[in-house]
């Protein structure tokens, strides 16, 4: 090997460790708890029954946030709302006041001064169905309820189901995420790590059915968009995939990349990051994976519930770890 491809390998193998941040998993999970049937069941709810679910249906915004809350209750969670107005210019410059939206948030174990966050966005691209963006990633907030129900944690561990996640609202203060971490913020509140759910439904095991932003990261990630991935920075990002491998059966990877990686940014978690708060991605990589997305087709047909559900048992393994 000349020394100019010495150094190249070296290089490479220097990339792997800082973006793919590869690791060794824990002691295997315990037998499976999450329930495919319940997730699916969520799903089914919140994409058909109650779809759509963007702003301009209010109505069926608050027909899931009731849907939500009372899952959570019967959880077990302690269940309240952060509700929120706001004002914009609409095509005549005529202000307009927009409301209320809602965020459900169950807190289960005691009050404790420190907190773990696990949030969901709850509402959909337009009249879009909706399934795996993002149902599926409340039906896991919902199935992990039901289990910190059974065993909850030892510090405050808050689940919320936010409003405004998608476009127009996207980026913006108006977001139901960005409403709820500026209020933790203003409250002093300290926030160990939070988990965002995002798509977590979609797992084709075709060859080639997984994308990247970037070319140089098929060399480190599969062609096969059968993985969870974890997105986020440094040590969380560590902590959160070394959890949800301990999951049997259940392939992680995680990417530790700047913000202006196409992706990287694009949901709740970067509310958090905007106020200094730790904070991840959990997701089956939305676009660069399901061509369904934004679409009509995005629907419960095209989900794999047997693996969302391993997922859930990861995210419990997550929060479990965090919980020490």
């Amino acid at each position: 090997m000349t020394i100019t491809a010495a150094a190249a390998a070296t290089l490479l193998a220097l990339l792997w460790l800082l973006i793919a941040q590869p690791g060794v998993p824990g002691t295997v999970w315990p037998a499976p708890e999450a329930d495919a049937g319940r997730l699916r069941s969520h799903v089914r709810l919140l994409s058909v029954d109650m779809a759509p679910r963007d702003a301009e249906h209010p109505a069926n915004l608050d027909r899931v946030a009731a849907y939500v809350r009372a899952q959570l209750k019967a959880s077990g969670g302690r269940v309240f709302e952060q509700v929120y107005w706001f004002g914009e210019w609409n095509a005549r410059n005529r202000r307009v006041e927009r409301g209320p939206y809602r965020n459900v948030i169950a807190a289960f174990g005691p009050d404790t001064a420190e907190r773990l966050v696990v949030g969901a966005h709850y509402d959909s691209y337009g009249v879009m169905p909706g399934a795996d963006d993002n149902a599926s990633g409340v039906a896991g907030l919902l199935e992990l309820g039901r289990l910190l129900g059974r065993r909850p944690p030892r510090i405050r561990t808050e689940l919320v189901a936010f409003s405004l996640e998608e476009p127009p609202y996207f980026a913006t203060e108006f977001m139901g995420s960005a409403q709820y971490a500026a209020r933790l913020k203003s409250q002093g509140v300290r926030v160990r790590a939070m988990l965002a759910l995002e798509m977590i439904g979609y797992f084709p095991r075709a060859s080639q059915s997984q994308s990247y932003p970037a070319l140089l990261l098929r060399l480190f990630y599969p062609s096969r968009g059968d993985f969870i991935a974890v997105v986020g920075k440094g040590d969380l990002n560590r902590l959160v995939k070394r959890a949800m491998r301990r999951v049997r059966g259940l392939p992680v990877c995680s990417i530790a990349a700047p913000s202006v990686l196409p992706g990287i940014d694009f949901s709740d978690h970067r509310s958090f990051w905007a106020q200094g708060y730790p904070a991840v991605m959990i997701t089956d990589t939305a676009f660069y994976r399901n061509r369904n997305y934004h679409t009509a087709k995005d629907t419960i047909e095209t989900l794999d519930f047997q693996r969302m559900a391993q997922v859930v048992d990861g995210v419990r393994a997550a929060v479990q770890d965090l919980d020490r």
